[in-house]
């Protein structure tokens, strides 16, 4: 008799995060606009290591003890006090190559911190932009899995719904699915996908970033495998897997 596959759920906010086993799953944290895609960018860009620190004033201290990267936002914009923000586009090669990054967001560094608080056993993160890392290796890993969406204060988005919808797509074969969440985000998915850049500027989370100019952020967040690395969280920061 074949052995049971893997279980999967698709949490939509980090407020129903206390409804799932965190502890025997791997947890990936979902947050397209923009922290994951950042995050995907900067380390697929060079950046030896990413610590996610879940408040302002934590990423000002630790920056300034380890002569490190602040960066992050607060409701889309540069956060006082942080020398950078949460646009994957100011991350190339030439500036973050070789250096660590503080990152702090409104709410993918605080869903990574919940999970973590919560005992997952593991934490990835993923985007659009590293879509095929993040399947591969749960797929090879054959460990239950939770896709965490970071949603929006709480309030469920379609991006990181989105995003969790193509990853059960994929993987669907290779998992147990027995969870309303996935089917309605993979439903989602697969009916937008052709059209999705189209689709996203449907979004409130497009029209609040819009209104700050950060169009191409976006368009760069939904591009698959533009950035395809596994960031991976290890003593105490994101690490890029190979």
């Amino acid at each position: 008799m074949s052995e049971a596959k893997p279980t999967l759920y698709t949490c939509l906010s980090p407020s129903l995060l206390h409804l799932y086993d965190v502890k025997d799953s791997i947890v990936v944290v979902i947050d397209v606009f923009r922290a994951t895609s950042t995050i995907a960018a900067a380390l697929h860009n060079g950046a030896t290591k990413i610590i996610p620190v879940d408040s302002v004033p934590g990423a000002i201290e630790l920056g300034e003890e380890l002569g490190a990267i602040t960066a992050g936002e607060r409701d889309g914009k540069i956060a006082p006090g942080l020398q950078y923000g949460n646009s994957p586009l100011e991350y190339p090669q030439n500036f973050i190559g070789g250096k660590t990054l503080v990152l702090t967001t409104t709410n993918g560094t605080r869903l990574l911190h919940m999970a973590l608080k919560n005992g997952a056993t593991e934490v990835i993160t993923g985007a659009f932009a590293n879509l095929s890392a993040v399947c591969d290796h749960l797929v090879a890993s054959g460990k239950n899995v939770i896709l965490g969406c970071a949603a929006w204060k709480d309030r469920v988005n379609m991006e990181d719904s989105l995003f969790a919808g193509a990853v059960v797509s994929r993987v669907r074969q290779h998992f147990q699915v027995f969870c309303d969440a996935s089917l309605a985000a993979e439903t989602l998915y697969t009916t937008v996908k052709d059209d999705l850049w189209n689709y996203t500027k449907q979004t409130t989370h497009y029209h609040r970033l819009a209104s700050y100019g950060l169009e191409k952020d976006m368009e760069w967040c939904i591009t698959h495998d533009i950035a395809n690395v596994l960031p991976v969280y290890e003593d105490g920061a994101l690490i890029a897997k190979a």
